[in-house]
């Protein structure tokens, strides 16, 4: 049964940067500063008075000690987030209000440490240079890599990933490992797990592929239907959600479950009192279902 997105239960309001949205997918290197917020507007809480009152009381049910807690403002968990990466980040109808799995995770993380969520649009290059200077932390499907565990903290995972190609339904080719890509247009995301490995293939010689990088995710399955490509190369959750919408319009045609991606929320790598404040607050969402509800919302049946 479709529910309400937990986004209408925000806690205060949502900040929204205007700035161009970049590539979302999350795993390779990010160098480039996130660009001010300037231009920043709010968006209003849509939750309902009762919804709101039920939340109110619902914070106050566990007290976590925030006393050690650096935050940008005193209240509010400020959160960097790339939206217009579905199902994890995008926006609702009315084209302003952020809605996903991610967004729900944040929320509900910053619920229970009984402060007020901030989702700050920011473009994927260089978001990670934002935290502790525009936000707080990154809540966007943020790969967990050796390299970035150097230079800033992550939670525990909440979501495992693998890496999935996606064909046209009616499409009969077989692919059962990424070699089978050999000789096809294959699309992706730029800047993203997907994106490395498909160029990683291609530039070490291991198959002859043409690779059509995009900003967006949305592009590569408008270029699928289109005939542009003949598949797209994406985050298996991402496909996931792009599935359940379209059960007609696309098939799985391989994920590579050799190992899995894990996703966690990024921070300063000083702010060890944030992490474990996020830590506490997720281990309580998996114990009492949060998680597995939420996921089965955003990446299970279309029903």
């Amino acid at each position: 049964m479709k529910r309400l997105t937990r986004v209408v239960s925000i806690m205060g309001a949502v900040v929204l940067s205007l700035g161009v949205l970049a590539g979302c997918g999350k795993n390779t290197g990010d160098t480039a500063a996130s660009g001010s917020t300037d231009n920043s507007a709010a968006v209003s809480d849509a939750a309902s008075s009762d919804a709101a009152s039920s939340d109110a009381a619902a914070s106050t049910d566990a007290a976590y000690d925030l006393s050690n807690v650096k935050l940008m403002s005193d209240g509010k968990l400020s959160v960097g987030c790339e939206v217009g990466y579905p199902p994890f980040e995008d926006f609702a109808e009315d084209g302003t209000t952020p809605i996903g799995y991610d967004v729900d995770i944040i929320t509900e993380v910053a619920r229970r440490l009984g402060l007020e969520v901030n989702i700050i649009n920011t473009a994927w290059d260089g978001i990670f240079a934002g935290i502790d200077n525009n936000y707080d932390l990154v809540c966007s499907a943020c790969t967990i890599t050796a390299e970035r565990k150097e230079s800033m903290a992550f939670s525990t995972p909440y979501i495992s990933n693998y890496q999935a190609v996606i064909l046209k339904a009616g499409d009969t080719k077989e692919i059962t490992s990424f070699n089978d890509l050999d000789g096809m247009t294959v699309a992706v995301q730029k800047e993203t797990t997907s994106d490395e490995l498909i160029s990683d293939y291609k530039s070490t010689g291991t198959i002859d592929v043409e690779v059509v990088a995009n900003e967006k995710v949305l592009s590569c399955f408008t270029q699928l239907d289109n005939g542009e490509v003949d598949a797209v190369l994406v985050d298996s959750t991402v496909a996931d959600g792009y599935l359940a919408k379209n059960p007609d319009k696309y098939i799985y045609a391989f994920k590579d479950e050799s190992e899995a991606e894990e996703f966690g929320i990024a921070m300063g790598l000083q702010n060890t009192a944030l992490k474990e404040a996020v830590d506490w607050a997720l281990a309580g969402m998996e114990a009492d279902g949060y998680i597995a509800e939420t996921y089965d919302y955003w990446f299970g049946s279309a029903e």
